[in-house]
């Protein structure tokens, strides 16, 4: 999953980078609001963990233009402000949670995971896709007890679509979503029809993927009701 990681802090940045990279997540990182704000212009993100005692600003302005923008987005607020008022205006603004400073990692990841479950209604970060399992958070794909490897970009494309399962998403979502400028994209382009004809090839060679599906004048979606 790819994360943004907005602190001032340059040691509990390091720190936050380290533990996410070792868990498989693909971590970015901005110390200002302004470097946050143009990241963020350029890019998504599924998680986005934000401080909001920034040396140029304050974070909620951030919180803000990403409720605007990338309004799937799961945003953790990481702060050492822990009044009352503080917590309820970052929520009220939409933030999924808030961390008060000083936490540990291990509750960081925790309260990433219980977000994931909660706003995609499963009971792990491991979905069950026909003969198919595959973890989101690991970037781990198998069928049975054999490994399946597939090339980043096919792998968040995959992992997008079961996040969003039964629901069509756009070839322009899709390339959004895995990588972050449509900017670079023209019209015609067949990126997304590539990576899914390749991703389906890989598959089918371990078992079908009638649940991969191609949706006429949209693009694709994972349908789990078969």
């Amino acid at each position: 999953m790819k994360v943004l990681l907005v602190e001032n802090e340059h040691a509990l940045s390091e720190e936050i980078v380290n533990f996410l990279a070792e868990l498989q997540y693909d971590c970015e990182t901005a110390n200002t609001v302004k470097a946050a704000i143009s990241i963020l212009a350029e890019r998504y993100f599924d998680v986005i963990l934000l401080d909001l005692g920034l040396p140029d600003g304050d974070g909620l302005d951030v919180l803000k233009d990403i409720k605007m923008d990338q309004t799937d987005s799961i945003v953790v607020i990481l702060s050492a402000r822990g009044d009352i008022e503080n917590r309820i205006e970052g929520l009220e603004l939409g933030a999924d949670d808030y961390l008060p400073k000083p936490f540990s990692l291990a509750e960081l990841h925790a309260r990433i995971q219980a977000i994931i479950r909660r706003k995609f209604a499963t009971n792990g970060t491991v979905f069950q896709i026909g003969n198919f399992s595959v973890d989101i958070v690991m970037r781990m794909v198998y069928c049975k007890d054999q490994h399946i490897s597939l090339y980043r970009k096919e792998f968040d494309i995959l992992s997008y679509l079961i996040l969003n399962k039964n629901r069509p998403l756009s070839r322009s979502q899709l390339y959004e979503h895995v990588w972050g400028d449509l900017s670079i994209s023209n019209g015609d382009s067949n990126y997304i029809d590539v990576h899914i004809k390749n991703l389906r090839k890989k598959l089918t060679v371990y078992a079908p993927v009638d649940w991969l599906e191609s949706v006429r004048g949209i693009g694709y979606k994972v349908n789990l009701s078969r």
